[in-house]
Parts: C-alpha cells; sequence; structure tokens
C-alpha cells in the first residue's frame, strides 16, 4: 500500500515471519523496516529516506493508523506487525532452527543483556554476537571493523536497534556488504525486552493508543514526535488517501 509514498506491506504477523523464514532458507539478502506513523512522516521531507523504506523487503505495519490506512483501501487482512513482537516469534524460531542472531544497537550494554536474555527465553538461541556503537558516527575503519566482524560471526540475522530513522538508513547502506540473509530494525524492541522501557498495555495498543502512553512514559523525548506528526499523518491521509501500490498516485 502507498501511504503518503512509503509503501507498506499489507501483511499479518503470521506472513512476515514466514517471508522472513524464507529469506534465510534460501540465503536471501534483505531487510526489514518496522515502521509506525514516525517512519511515514520522517520520510515526507526526506525523500532517500522514504526510498529506503521503499526498497525493503518489508515495511510492516507497526502501528494501528497504517494497518487501519491498509483496511481502508481493502487489504482487510493486514494486522499489526508489531517490533517487540515480531523479534520474540523470529527467535523464537531461530532457536528452534538454529538460526544465529547478532544484536547491534542500543545503549550501553544493552545489545548485551538482550543477548542474554533472549537466549534465557528461548532455549538453543545462537547469539553471533552483540555490539553497543558510540554515539556518533563510527570512522570509515570502525565502519569496516564492524562489518567484518558482524560477517565473521556467520550471523543470520542482524538485530538492529538504533531509533527510526538511524536504523532504516544502517540497514540500507551496509546491505550490501553484510552477509546475513536478514536486517531487521526493531528499535524500542531492545529497550522493552531489556525492561528498560514499559510497553502500552494491550488494550492501548489495540485501539492506537500507544503513542499516548509512550508520551506519558517519556515525554521529554517524545512530545515533539507526537504532537508533530500524529496530526499532520492525519491530514496528509484525508488529502491522499492510501492506494494500492500497482495504482498509487505520485
Amino acid at each position: 500500500m502507498d501511504v503518503l509514498g512509503v509503501q507498506v506491506s499489507a501483511v499479518d504477523p503470521e506472513r512476515a515471519l514466514d517471508v522472513v523464514t524464507g529469506w534465510i532458507e534460501e540465503r536471501a539478502r534483505e531487510y526489514v523496516c518496522v515502521t509506525g506513523v514516525h517512519g511515514v512522516m520522517e520520510s515526507q521531507g526526506d525523500s532517500a529516506l522514504r526510498e529506503v523504506h521503499n526498497r525493503s523487503g518489508l515495511t510492516v505495519p507497526d502501528g494501528m493508523p497504517l494497518v487501519w490506512c491498509c483496511h481502508r483501501a481493502g487489504h482487510t487482512g493486514t494486522a499489526r506487525v508489531y517490533g517487540p513482537d515480531l523479534t520474540l516469534a523470529v527467535l523464537e524460531r531461530a532457536a528452534a532452527r538454529g538460526w544465529s542472531s547478532y544484536f547491534y544497537g542500543g545503549g550501553d550494554g544493552v545489545a548485551q543483556d538482550l543477548a542474554t536474555k533472549m537466549a534465557e527465553r528461548f532455549p538453543g538461541l545462537v547469539v553471533a554476537g552483540t555490539w553497543t556503537p558510540p554515539f556518533r558516527p563510527l570512522t570509515p575503519d570502525e565502519d569496516a571493523q564492524v562489518v567484518a566482524e558482524i560477517n565473521a560471526s556467520g550471523a543470520d540475522l542482524v538485530w538492529v536497534g538504533l531509533s527510526t530513522p538511524k536504523q532504516e538508513r544502517w540497514m540500507a547502506e551496509h546491505r550490501a556488504r553484510l552477509d546475513a540473509p536478514v536486517l531487521l530494525g526493531v528499535g524500542a524492541a531492545f529497550d522493552f525486552h531489556t525492561g528498560r522501557v514499559r510497553q502500552a498495555p494491550r488494550w492501548m495498543q489495540s485501539r492506537g493508543l500507544e503513542w499516548l502512553f509512550r508520551l506519558m512514559v517519556e515525554p521529554r523525548r517524545l512530545w515533539r514526535r507526537y504532537l508533530r506528526n500524529n496530526p499532520r499523518f492525519v491530514v496528509g491521509i484525508l488529502r491522499r488517501p492510501p492506494v494500492p501500490v500497482a495504482t498509487a498516485r505520485s
């Protein structure tokens, strides 16, 4: 579906998991954007970021507004593919099938903590490695070293937790240089699954109110995002309703 120029995959969690499984079995080289209103609106004034989303193997609807957009345009089977839930579903299958995971991102110690907790939750999970980048751009030598380390680890899955839009740009920039079949930008899942940030109750998630919960939990960090992006998204959708990509309007 074309949602304000961003091509959102009209999938549900089961379909997304099956697609990722197929990529690993075929040794494809794809990346997954887990996108909500924030990602769509960040793409409005950034054509390069919009192209990053549109070149992905999947850009899954991580927010109920995107699901409602797909339903409105006729894709009634679309369901929310919530990043933290997708993370658990893929890791559960990874543990069962022997796929290895590399965790890249988060604050100090977060990637290692996440790897430890996921290995405890899913016995048999293979952790290929972890790395937390500094809060600055990497030098070319540092970046080359990270790429070499991830490739040497033999990871099948690279989990990227840098927040939107950094993680989407990172995946697109590194996709051709990394051997792992699948890169997944899951952002807040790193903090949610390590207990650093609380998740919204399911009833708020299903009603499209997760933004309100997160705003209450992290007001200083998120107030600009939600109070700016949410009204702009509504106005944009009223002016330009979502349409199937095959008939999308430029």
